[in-house]
């Protein structure tokens, strides 16, 4: 077992669920009284190194950390960095932690949080691994559900998109299933279906879904509509993206069908699946939502920052000669890396990427 020396947010389930009630209700607070935290993180630095391109995840954070009074150090493409001379994953994380008091990366390697977390000598937020999860745009939903529905709990859920590769959806999935009485609608063509291993977490919360492939079918029963781009960097081929990328589209009339309650929500940026039609909308809070992400983000630092919760890292067993069947896991890049796994017998799960690994005799 490797227990961390910090408060990591690698995964939100991580951490106990009056852990993440505690930041949405700090993130509530800043958002009605901004001016209150102004100085709440004068004199610490905040790395945010970023393998892939974002726009609202990182000026979010980095804006989240000027609005509490600190500083920001870091890069916005690995090209400008060491990285691009061949250093490794542990070498850059391990150096910038040296320099910062907390630490937001993002990476396209799935599991690439907690590598980075093995070794570095401050906080690790995860803003994103690959297709694997989204932690702070969790915080961000949830805070927004908090805002706008006024609780997290009860609510029909229908998610559109490209729910195989969408971090986004997965760490949602994940949160939610925690929450009573949650019940997911999972709209996608049968190629972009929700993965086995999300699909078990919400079975085994006892929560009720089901996968249709249709908006229009879904539409009139949701609370809440998360829309989600067909991401176009996760696909082996542009053939097998143009088959899938115009499949969903959101737009006025289909909008008349849902109820007057319901809200859209999308963690951005869309491409197409959301009409600008849509944006007039008053059901229509995915602008908002993001600005969310900003207060949300805000309380994340000040409660990682106090440092009083140890998250274990590795609590699996290491299986020499077995590697994980996820081609974009982390440990397929970084071979220094413990394979870890946790389970036993013919199926283990990878503790990088949640893959399932099915060992042959």
């Amino acid at each position: 077992m490797v227990t961390s020396k910090f408060t990591n947010l690698i995964d939100l389930n991580d951490m106990p669920v009056s852990w993440w009630n505690k930041v949405i209700s700090l993130g509530s607070e800043i958002a009605d009284n901004p001016k209150k935290y102004a100085h709440c993180c004068d004199g610490k630095i905040m790395a945010t190194l970023f393998y892939e391109p974002s726009t609202r995840t990182q000026m979010s954070f980095q804006t989240a950390m000027l609005r509490l009074g600190g500083t920001i150090i870091g890069f916005d493409n690995p090209a400008t960095s060491s990285v691009a001379k061949g250093e490794n994953l542990k070498d850059t994380t391990k150096i910038v932690s040296g320099y910062a008091d907390i630490m937001v990366m993002r990476h396209p390697s799935e599991g690439s949080a907690k590598a980075a977390a093995l070794t570095a000598e401050c906080p690790i937020i995860n803003a994103g691994d690959g297709g694997h999860l989204h932690p702070t745009q969790t915080l961000t939903d949830m805070l927004t559900l908090h805002k706008e529905k006024g609780r997290t709990e009860n609510l029909t859920i229908g998610l559109c998109g490209d729910l195989k590769n969408g971090r986004t959806v997965h760490s949602l999935c994940k949160a939610l299933s925690c929450y009573k009485g949650n019940r997911f609608i999972l709209i996608s063509t049968k190629e972009l279906r929700l993965p086995f291993y999300i699909k078990d977490i919400l079975n085994a919360h006892g929560c009720e879904f089901k996968e249709v492939d249709s908006i229009d079918e879904a539409i009139p029963q949701l609370d809440v509509l998360y829309m989600t781009r067909i991401q176009r960097e996760r696909f082996s081929s542009e053939e097998e993206y143009e088959r899938q990328k115009d499949v969903y589209r959101l737009d006025h009339d289909k909008m008349l069908k849902a109820r007057n309650d319901l809200i859209v929500l999308h963690p951005l940026p869309r491409v197409d699946e959301i009409a600008i039609d849509v944006d007039n909308d008053p059901r229509a809070l995915y602008f908002k939502q993001a600005e969310y992400g900003m207060y949300v983000r805000m309380a994340l630092i000040i409660t990682v920052l106090r440092n009083d919760y140890r998250t274990e890292l590795l609590v699996g067993n290491v299986k020499n000669g077995v590697k994980c069947s996820n081609p974009k896991c982390i440990t397929h890049k970084e071979y220094y890396l413990p394979n870890s796994f946790r389970g036993n017998g013919d199926t283990l799960e990878c503790e990088y990427c949640d893959e399932r690994v099915l060992l042959r005799h």
